[in-house]
């Protein structure tokens, strides 16, 4: 599966993206708004689902070697936020769906997790 596959199950609308960054292959997904869970949690994921809207999603992200950040329930990041995002190659996506529903999507159509408690 890579991005544009994503952003087509999610019906996801694009924040930003660079000329490759829709092509890129991703495994597993993690959905969480505790950026501290995923720095202590999760392991090898490409795509990172979220509510939050700051800074620190892009830096976690970064730390994390994601390729795609999506931001739930239609939320909306700043330009700051943005900017990071374009500095690092990540991928910014939105979708109106909530973290459940996203994952479930994901979920179903093949994307798996790769959390240690998994």
């Amino acid at each position: 599966m890579n991005v544009r596959d994503i952003m087509e199950i999610l019906e996801a609308d694009i924040i930003w993206a660079s000329e490759t960054g829709l092509d890129a292959e991703v495994h597993t997904a993690c959905g969480s708004d505790m950026m501290s869970d995923v720095l202590a949690f999760v392991k090898d994921q490409s795509v990172l689902l979220t509510g939050l809207v700051n800074p620190q999603v892009v830096r976690t992200a970064d730390m994390m070697e994601m390729h795609c950040i999506v931001f739930v329930r239609g939320k909306v990041p700043d330009d700051s936020i943005i900017e990071l995002a374009k500095e690092r190659d990540i991928v910014l996506l939105k979708t109106r769906f909530r973290m459940f529903t996203a994952c479930g999507r994901l979920y179903q159509r093949g994307l798996r997790g790769g959390c240690e408690k998994e």
